[in-house]
């Protein structure tokens, strides 16, 4: 069983965002019994909430699944649940491990980086741009996804 966890700063946005993608992808892939993909925050300020309506609006264009949710933190004692802990920017980077302690398995890493890429994912959060988060977030997760099967 592949396990990952998708983090942003407040867990309304890119996360859940990325957690319906990658959840799409799997089971279009027929290995959704091999995987098991959520996220969280690094923070408390959206806790409770659910996902953002620019991320519903977005999924919806490109007939992705989503389930209504509430927004919560990741917590310390889950680092050993998790193959794969993604975060979406470099804050995140920098807030993970005041949570988990240090990455001693190196399962942290952003989601651009499995493109080749060394940048953040979008943040619609201040631009209103969930297209561009969405693009983001498709080739990330599809790099993510390539990658672990090729491990397999």
């Amino acid at each position: 069983m592949v396990k990952i966890i998708f983090i942003c700063h407040g867990n309304i946005c890119r996360s859940p965002m990325c957690e319906s993608v990658m959840k799409e992808l799997v089971r279009r892939e027929g290995l959704e019994n091999e995987f098991v993909i959520a996220s969280a925050a690094t923070t408390t300020e959206e806790i409770g909430h659910d996902v953002h309506r620019g991320t519903k609006e977005e999924l919806r264009k490109h007939d992705i699944p989503f389930e209504p949710r509430r927004a919560r933190q990741l917590t310390r004692d889950e680092y050993e649940d998790w193959d794969y802990i993604v975060a979406m920017d470099t804050e995140n980077m920098e807030d993970i491990p005041y949570i988990i302690g240090a990455d001693k398995e190196h399962k942290v890493h952003r989601l651009m980086e499995y493109c080749g890429e060394n940048r953040d994912v979008a943040d619609p959060w201040y631009t209103g741009n969930f297209a561009k988060t969405y693009d983001d977030v498709l080739r990330g997760c599809r790099a993510l996804l390539e990658k672990i099967k090729n491990e397999k």
